[in-house]
């Protein structure tokens, strides 16, 4: 088993990995309320993890009006910085790397998350169909109101404040959540963004925010410790792009000069079918320089053949992750999996977060 690209080290900018597997970013709305600072538990989940050649955390907002849902954590204040700092520390005495993503939903937000109350805000006032996850239950989206030109700057800023913050805490770099319907992802597709201004219409205006944002965290992090997410067909979130292939590869010929350290692409739809439309990722990896995490649907067999294709660098698993702390282990010896329960993915206590058993557990029963 363990005679496959996947258990091979891989040099990530100034980062040695001692595997290509990547946990993905995992939300699982465990966050203190009212601070939104990562719970105790979250030490522990992600310290168990840390055999993973990379960890990447669930999507923390920059910001109260960036949030979307209940219970994720922030990383614009000081108690959070503070929260994540006991992570990153436990990550690293167990000798893993981890990253931090870090989003802005824009508008897929409910009225009681944002701040005063107000409209969630977006490219373009148009509503998403679907639900978001506020006091206990799934409610409707609320309605978006458009960015002005004169705010664009302060949504910037408060990534680059989330950078800063998330150097302090300690992690090894920042991953920006530039994919699944949420703000860059709503400006960068024609079907959310309508706007007339220099943020809308062509490809390049379009593009203009997600790769200002990558800019503006590379110059902090730096770009071999800044990486990407992008899904370019996933419908998630209501969005839609009338022609993604020439957007995409415009977006990653950007992001290329950048220098970014990696590129995190869903291909397909998030969590659902791979070939939900047409798409060549094989361009976008033509065009980066840096390390292309593939991501969606992948076990240990399609993991292998695609990395032995020399298709992908690195492999993000999802929910296997959720359910196997030791996954590298089990995967390396061709153990079997422990099932995830869906009903513990969202909110909750340590039930379905950090008491799945290690194989070394469960030899000791």
């Amino acid at each position: 088993m363990s005679q496959t690209k996947l258990f091979e080290p891989l040099k990530l900018g100034p980062i040695a990995l001692p595997n290509r597997l990547v946990m993905a970013p995992l939300t699982r709305n465990r966050a203190v309320p009212p601070g939104m600072v990562p719970s105790p538990l979250a030490i522990d989940y992600y310290g168990q993890r840390a055999s993973a050649g990379l960890l990447i955390t669930e999507a923390s907002q920059v910001s109260q009006q960036g949030q979307g849902y209940q219970d994720t954590p922030g990383i614009y204040s000081k108690e959070q910085v503070e929260g994540w700092r006991k992570v990153t520390d436990r990550v690293h005495e167990k000798g893993g790397r981890i990253f931090i993503q870090i989003w802005h939903v824009g508008r897929i937000s409910h009225t009681t998350l944002q701040p005063g109350g107000g409209k969630p805000v977006a490219p373009s006032a148009i509503r998403a169909k679907g639900k978001t996850f506020v006091g206990g239950t799934f409610t409707e989206i609320s309605e978006p109101r458009a960015l002005e030109l004169s705010e664009i700057p302060g949504i910037i800023d408060d990534f680059k404040r989330g950078t800063e913050n998330a150097l302090a805490a300690g992690f090894d770099g920042v991953e920006i959540h530039g994919a699944n319907g949420y703000l860059l992802d709503q400006f960068a597709k024609d079907g959310t963004n309508k706007r007339t201004d220099a943020y809308g219409g062509s490809i390049e205006n379009r593009a203009k925010l997600m790769l200002e944002v990558s800019r503006a965290v590379a110059a902090i992090a730096g770009p071999e410790r800044t990486g990407i997410r992008i899904s370019p067909v996933t419908p998630a979130n209501d969005v839609s792009d009338s022609n993604p292939q020439p957007l995409f590869d415009h977006i990653v010929d950007g992001l290329d000069v950048l220098k970014l350290s990696y590129i995190h692409v869903i291909e397909g739809a998030t969590g659902g079918p791979r070939d939900i439309a047409p798409f060549d990722y094989a361009s976008l990896r033509k065009r980066f320089g840096g390390a292309y995490v593939a991501n969606n649907g992948y076990g240990f067999d399609l993991a292998t053949k695609v990395l032995e294709a020399g298709a992908a660098d690195l492999i993000a698993f999802g929910k296997p992750f959720i359910s196997n702390p030791d996954l590298v282990e089990r995967l390396k010896k061709g153990a079997p999996l422990n099932e995830w329960d869906k009903a513990t993915f969202y909110g909750g206590g340590a039930k379905g977060y950090t008491d799945y058993p290690t194989l070394a557990a469960q030899a000791a029963e």
